[in-house]
């Protein structure tokens, strides 16, 4: 069996709540590996331990290294508390490392750390006879300062893990330890990413979708789905809310003069959230807004669709520049997807010239015209669910 050592940064902040945020990351851990075979998952004096097949590593070391909350992972091994045992599993993982990756051959060193401090040898003696026998086994150099290969050995009070590698993980606080929000999921690369960055703070997250169908199609609401999909493997949502927007949004567009079709539209959304968040006790909406990037999003529009939500309207993105997103965005596989050529419903009717600074009299003018609640409730009615 692998030992996978998992390594969490801000729960140490949390005071008396520690309990609570580490059995919270926890239980996401066990999420994560749950469906591989003979996963084993404890939490040894307030670490996180995952024990899993040797052929299941990689398959293992990356799906926690999608876990919010964590900010690192080492697979490695595990050797008895004695010197002997020590050194020559060091030695073990050693090989093992430069095998699957030869350029790690060039230099090490070795780095203990002892949180068992009754025991009897000091971290630099076990460095300095660990280090010795790589030297010896492999004909390896010690580079202390920027070694191609760190041995990282870890003292515990009953075990002593050995690992060859340190893989990054997203950091954050663990998913649902800041509550439930209800992310406007649309098919283009802002959003998902606004939803990540959300989890990564600590939301649990279902989204919502609007579909105008014959206008958008299937494949507009399919790429909705396999967004959803890789959200779904780093634990940010699993829900989607599909709400069919075709009529209402027509009647919109006729509602008020052209220009103010975008914040129509948007605030119709939040309206629909609104309901939504009630039923999936979500306590905000999470949207992909960034401050001046389209003509909805200057201080006075975002400022007009808030206006008509109950719940808090979170921006994730609010202060960052396109190419921020778009690298963030590649970060977490939603790009290429993001990218492909389906619409969804929010390019549909735009007019040439929006309003950038629309008045709110004028929109509730043009509200008046329709019964907004009435149009808010029956979509929300009639919302197709879809889990993935």
């Amino acid at each position: 069996m692998i030992s996978i050592l998992c390594r969490f940064g801000e729960l140490f902040l949390k005071g008396g709540n520690r309990g609570f945020f580490l059995r919270a990351m926890s239980d996401n851990v066990r999420r994560a590996v749950r469906d591989l075979p003979d996963a084993k998952v404890s939490t040894p004096y307030g670490r996180i331990l995952v024990r899993v097949p040797d052929e299941l590593r990689d398959d293992a070391c990356a799906r926690l290294e999608r876990v919010f909350g964590l900010v690192s992972v080492s697979a490695g091994a595990e050797a008895e508390p004695n010197l002997e045992a020590i050194t020559a599993t060091a030695v073990s993982e050693a090989k093992a490392a430069i095998a699957r990756n030869p350029d790690l051959g060039r230099s090490f060193k070795v780095e203990t750390r002892r949180s068992n401090k009754k025991f009897p040898l000091r971290s630099h003696d076990i460095d300095c006879h660990v280090g010795g026998a790589i030297i010896d086994t492999l004909s390896m150099r010690v580079d202390v300062h920027k070694p191609s290969l760190r041995i990282g050995i870890e003292v515990a009070q009953s075990t002593v893990y050995i690992f060859a590698e340190i893989r990054p993980a997203p950091g954050g606080l663990p998913v649902g330890v800041s509550g439930r929000g209800l992310l406007l999921l649309s098919g283009g690369i802002d959003s998902p990413v606004a939803g990540w960055l959300a989890a990564k703070r600590g939301l649990a997250l279902e989204a919502l979708t609007f579909h105008s169908p014959p206008f958008t199609g299937e494949r507009a609401k399919d790429k909705v789905v396999s967004l959803l999909r890789i959200l779904a493997r780093w634990q940010v949502a699993t829900t989607l809310h599909v709400a069919h927007f075709t009529e209402t949004q027509q009647r919109l567009r006729e509602a008020g003069p052209a220009e103010l079709a975008v914040v129509l539209y948007r605030r119709m959304m939040v309206r629909v959230a609104d309901l939504l968040c009630k039923r999936v006790r979500a306590d905000a909406i999470v949207t992909g807004e960034n401050l001046g990037q389209v003509a909805s999003q200057t201080l006075i529009n975002m400022a007009n669709i808030e206006n008509a939500a109950r719940h808090i309207v979170l921006r994730p993105l609010l202060t960052y520049d396109k190419m921020e997103t778009v690298a963030l965005a590649r970060q977490i596989g939603t790009y290429d997807t993001s990218s492909l050529p389906y619409e969804d419903c929010c390019s549909l009717f735009i007019p040439a010239h929006p309003a950038t600074a629309a008045r709110l009299a004028d929109v509730e003018a043009a509200e008046a015209k329709l019964d907004v609640a009435k149009e808010a409730e029956a979509i929300a009615a009639n919302c197709e669910r879809i889990v993935v």
